[in-house]
């Protein structure tokens, strides 16, 4: 049998398996690999901008078209992430990644069908929904593009992950808020504006930093010149110490002296801070990879529970009205 023939019936053979698999079972699979984390995240961000911009008294809610704005968001976030797994399968197999397309259980051109889809549906979505989601929807696919692929490959770089962890975070904010009150950014309030930046640095610089901790290797292999591969480890650990305690310190100087509401969000911020500074300089986050993610841990465990306390908040308030 020639090489040609070996190589149609192994394509044909791949493309029967990919038909069989169950719909669901593919759809459980890019969900997983789109990181459903980032995914729940991404919309306590949402929900946060959505309530911040309520308080601030713009604009009427249109709980509708929230909803619709979150459905959206999530789907572009999604279809972002799947992307990213398949242009970073090269360095995630390097470092071990459990991720299904790292361990051979999603098909690529599965995935990518998936996300082109995904991205179609979220874009279609938010050109319905009015400007303000549309723009925030349109800007998120954009950047989760060049971070992943040509030509500028941000994820490449400490300073292009920052951007676009940074981008992505005040998208998410600024999408929740136009979406609930119907209007686009001109009204921006105070305190939506200063917790959006001080979270969206959160992101973009300290879980940037964090994250790359435990996959120096890898990174270094697939050409990465992240501040982890260029600098030696103990410097990066001062590093991320250094932001994060400045991120936070900054963040509850500027509630106390212009946004006191966000006082006791911009406390919890720093406390993070100062968790992750701990974890980073001693020896608990050193060794094997799970150990060596703590700082990350740490600083999306605070990110959760801020966004969360902003929910709360305002659920409870909802809750003394009735």
């Amino acid at each position: 049998m020639s090489s040609t023939s070996v190589a149609r019936e192994s394509t044909s053979t791949s493309v029967a398996r990919e038909s069989r698999r169950s719909p669901i079972l593919i759809a459980g699979l890019c969900l997983a690999e789109a990181r459903p984390s980032v995914l729940l995240i991404t919309l306590l961000r949402f929900l946060a901008g959505a309530v911040l911009g309520a308080a601030s008294g713009h604009g009427h809610g249109h709980l509708m078209a929230m909803a619709g704005g979150a459905v959206t968001i999530e789907l572009a976030i999604f279809s972002c992430y799947l992307l990213n797994g398949l242009m970073d399968l090269h360095e995630d197999r390097i470092n071990g990644s459990r991720r299904p397309l790292a361990r051979g259980a999603l098909p690529p051109r599965v995935a990518l069908r998936v996300a082109g889809g995904a991205a179609a549906l979220s874009l279609a979505g938010a050109m319905a929904l009015g400007p303000g989601i549309a723009v925030a929807v349109t800007v998120v696919l954009a950047i989760g593009y060049l971070y992943s692929g040509p030509p500028w490959y941000l994820k490449r770089h400490s300073f292009g992950t920052a951007v676009a962890g940074i981008s992505s975070g005040l998208l998410a904010y600024y999408g929740g808020k136009a979406a609930y009150t119907g209007q686009g950014g001109a009204d921006l309030s105070l305190v939506l504006t200063v917790f959006a930046l001080a979270m969206s640095l959160w992101i973009g610089v300290v879980g940037a930093l964090t994250k790359d901790l435990p996959d120096v290797q890898g990174d270094a292999e697939a050409g990465r010149r992240t501040l982890a591969v260029v600098v030696n480890e103990p410097l990066l650990r001062l590093l991320i110490s250094i932001l994060a305690l400045a991120i936070g310190g900054t963040f509850l100087i500027v509630a106390l002296l212009v946004t006191p509401a966000l006082w006791w969000l911009a406390t919890m911020q720093l406390a993070g801070a100062i968790a992750v500074a701990v974890l980073s300089l001693s020896n608990v986050s050193r060794g094997s990879k799970k150990r060596r993610r703590r700082p990350y841990r740490t600083f999306m465990v605070t990110q959760y529970m801020i966004n969360l306390a902003v929910l709360l908040a305002a659920a409870a308030q909802v809750t003394l009205r009735i």
